[in-house]
Formats: structure tokens, sequence, C-alpha cells
């Protein structure tokens, strides 16, 4: 009878701690919500107390709305992509507002100045604008062409093929018409791509792509420039071919390949 009693306290208390388990892990995951949200609030509420990006915010934010209305978007955009082009100087933002939705094309900015020629950056100094995949890791509103956004180069890759002591850094998207390794979109493109990726951030999406591509692989002009280029240089064909492969998963599926980097800094996609 003890031990039947016994038997019966203990699965009772097991229940118990298994239920109070089950409440704790209940508020620990509201309260990583709550502090989610709350941060991302704080980092947009910070974001405009910038006076130039409280600007931009009232000159462009309506007539973003309007933009996504007008091409069956939206709006807001809680997730965005961008990619780049170099030669064809294009620089393409694409938004959805969930994982299982496909993405779809907002805008193409030009861009409006390019320093360097096709390839990788590979040390501090060479005026190359990086080719790769990246992502934003910094909103600069006191940025001396307007507003910047800034790209995670060097990433793995570039650390294990870049030079190991001056690699080079401060690689930006940025305003006005000037650069030495940065893609500039001019002002206006700018205040709108900032302010659409402050609202992105700000509805919980802490990574941002930003992919970087030589060319358009698709347009017959921009691939031939690319293979007169690189003639001979079978390094960056292969680091280009690799580049090519996320590419074409995107034009596929519209949708983002999960990318790795290997021992060698290459690239591997899935």
């Amino acid at each position: 009878m003890l031990l039947s009693i016994f038997k019966y306290q203990s699965f009772s208390l097991g229940n118990n701690f298994i239920f109070a388990g089950m409440r704790l892990g209940f508020f620990i995951g509201l309260l990583i919500i709550i502090s989610s949200v709350l941060n991302a609030q704080s980092f947009l509420q910070d974001q405009k107390s910038n006076y130039r990006v409280a600007m931009a915010f009232r000159e462009k934010e309506d007539s973003l709305k309007l933009q996504f209305w007008q091409k069956g978007l939206v709006w807001p955009a809680k997730q965005i992509y961008i990619r780049s082009f170099k030669y064809d100087s294009q620089l393409e933002v694409w938004v959805r507002n969930s994982n299982k939705e496909q993405f779809k094309l907002f805008k193409t900015y030009k861009v409006c100045a390019l320093s360097g020629t096709l390839g990788p950056k590979r040390i501090e100094g060479d005026y190359q604008v990086p080719e790769g995949f990246y992502y934003i890791n910094e909103f600069k509103p006191n940025s001396e062409f307007l507003l910047s956004l800034g790209l995670n180069y060097p990433n793995a890759s570039d650390e294990l093929l870049s030079d190991s002591v001056k690699p080079g850094g401060d690689i930006y998207i940025h305003g006005n018409c000037i650069t030495v390794g940065c893609i500039p979109i001019q002002n206006g493109p700018i205040e709108e791509l900032y302010v659409l990726a402050s609202i992105a951030k700000s509805n919980g999406t802490d990574f941002i792509p930003i992919h970087v591509f030589p060319v358009r692989y698709n347009v017959p002009k921009s691939v031939e420039y690319f293979i007169k280029l690189s003639t001979g240089d079978k390094i960056y064909q292969k680091f280009a071919i690799n580049l090519k492969e996320v590419f074409d998963y995107f034009e596929y599926y519209k949708k983002l390949p999960v990318i790795t980097i290997n021992n060698k800094g290459e690239y591997v996609v899935f």
C-alpha cells in the first residue's frame, strides 16, 4: 500500500515538475519575443532620432507605400534582399513578408560610379568593389555620403582568400556618386533603401543579404565582357562560376539557397 502511495506521489510530483517546466518554458519564450519586439522598436526609434533618417522617412515613406501599392506588393516589406551587378551598374531590391513566399522585385537602382574593375576585393587600397555574399552589418546615418549601409566585408571567404594583414574594409552602399570601392546609388535612392532596410530590421529581420555579382549572367553582352576580361585567369573564372550558382538558384526559385564556406574559401551552395 505504502509503495503504491509512494509511486502515485512520485508520479504526481513528476507531473508537477513537467507542467512547471512547460510553464517556465512558455514564459521564457514569451519574454524572448517581447524583448525582440522592444529591441526592434528601439532600433527604429534610435534611427529616427537622427535628423537625416527622420527626413528620409518623412520624404520617402509615403512614396514607398504608393510604389508598393502600384506594384501589387504588401507594405511594409518584412524581408528584403539586395543584389548588385558591377558591370551592369545596377542594384536590385527584392521584397517578401515570410519565408514561405517568393521574393518579388521592388526596384532597380542605378549604381552611378564604379572604382576598380571586375574581380573580388583582395587587399586594402585596391579600389575594388567586393564580389560575393554579404549582409548589412551597419546602419550609418552620419555618413559622409548622406546615409550608408555597411557590408560585412571581409566575410569568412575573404578572410581566407584576401591579404591576411590588410584585406581592407569599410564597404558601404551609400548616397552621392563617389567611390573608392563602395556602391554609390545617389541620395534619393539611398534614402529609400535605408528606410526599407530600417523597417525590415524593425520587423525582426536581423539578416539582410547583399549579393554582389560581377555581371548579370543572363545578359549576353555582360557575359561576353566577362569572358573577354577573364581570359587566362582560371582562378577568377572558377570564382565567378561559383557565384553564378547562387544567381541561377535565385533566378529559378526566387528564394535564396543555403550558402556555406569551405576551408578553401569557396562558397558551397545547397
